[in-house]
């Protein structure tokens, strides 16, 4: 009686502190001071990243070792965990795909040797973490194509700002709140991170191109700094600035356009291997 009893009990608290923690974990949380204070009064020049997500903290030590692109997980704002995640997951499907692949035949009755699907798992994780490196990459790219073509706009927003008698704060303020997208939502925000920690925007956004690899903002903030600092009328820099960046926009696009035709070239060329193939088959066939 007194064992039935205890394992009741035990039964009931067990069950009870999985409630516990099932409703603990769906209440959401009251958000810690300390830490949100300590990313809103960083010291200068420190790089902020956003929020750090707990159930990715064991991934640390991965993304450490795995050595991700920081500059490109940085434009995507992404996190290095995130990145690390992606690998793991995408190498996981590779490794378990041939094995899933290998039981299914043997149901069947097809029984494959077992160096097969080991060495067909190892293979197929090494490519499908590849190829996940591969696609951060891509999009990083588009994102930094997309990003130095919203300068160019920027650079003209501004040169307009300061022509219409506003200050070089207010230009660059008004200037990113006029436009709508995610680039211009990072400007803004690194624009308001300056105030609140009483920066100069120009500093601030000279960071913010360090820290995701386009050195035109940098170059916004370096034009910007002589009409703060120095009183210069630099609308007309801004402006000859933007056209030179256009023009650099459009001989890289040109140039991948060419590098896309000449590799074009290559199938065109197997083509007409293939078909004279086929020509001078009956010929040899009948030597």
């Amino acid at each position: 009686m007194n064992l039935h009893l205890t394992l009741a009990v035990v039964a009931g608290a067990t069950l009870g502190l999985g409630v516990f923690l099932v409703v603990r974990e769906l209440v959401p949380a009251t958000p810690a001071l300390g830490p949100a204070l300590r990313r809103l009064h960083q010291p200068p020049g420190a790089t902020r990243t956003g929020p750090t997500d707990r159930r990715l903290d064991w991934l640390t030590g991965l993304a450490r070792w795995l050595r991700p692109p920081h500059r490109q997980l940085a434009l995507l704002d992404r996190t290095p965990e995130q990145y690390a995640l992606s690998l793991l997951l995408s190498a996981l499907i590779g490794l378990s795909a041939p094995a899933l692949l290998s039981v299914t035949l043997f149901t069947v009755g097809v029984a494959l040797p077992l160096a097969v699907p080991v060495l067909g798992s190892l293979g197929l994780a090494l490519l499908c973490a590849l190829v996940a490196h591969r696609s951060v990459l891509a999009k990083a790219d588009a994102a930094r194509d997309e990003f130095r073509q919203a300068v160019c706009t920027y650079l003209d927003l501004v040169a307009l700002q300061l022509s219409a008698a506003h200050g070089p704060v207010q230009s660059l303020e008004r200037a990113a709140a006029i436009c709508e997208g995610w680039v211009f939502d990072r400007i803004s925000e690194a624009l308001r991170m300056a105030q609140m920690q009483m920066h100069s925007p120009w500093d601030e956004l000279r960071d913010l191109a360090d820290q995701i690899g386009i050195p035109e903002l940098g170059d916004v903030g370096a034009i910007m700094r002589s009409s703060g600092s120095e009183g210069a009328q630099v609308h007309e820099t801004l402006r000859s600035r933007a056209d030179s960046l256009r023009d650099q926009i459009r001989t890289d696009n040109l140039a991948r356009a060419e590098g896309v035709t000449s590799r074009l070239d290559i199938p065109g060329a197997l083509l007409v291997f293939v078909l004279l193939g086929f020509a001078i088959y009956p010929f040899l066939a009948r030597l």
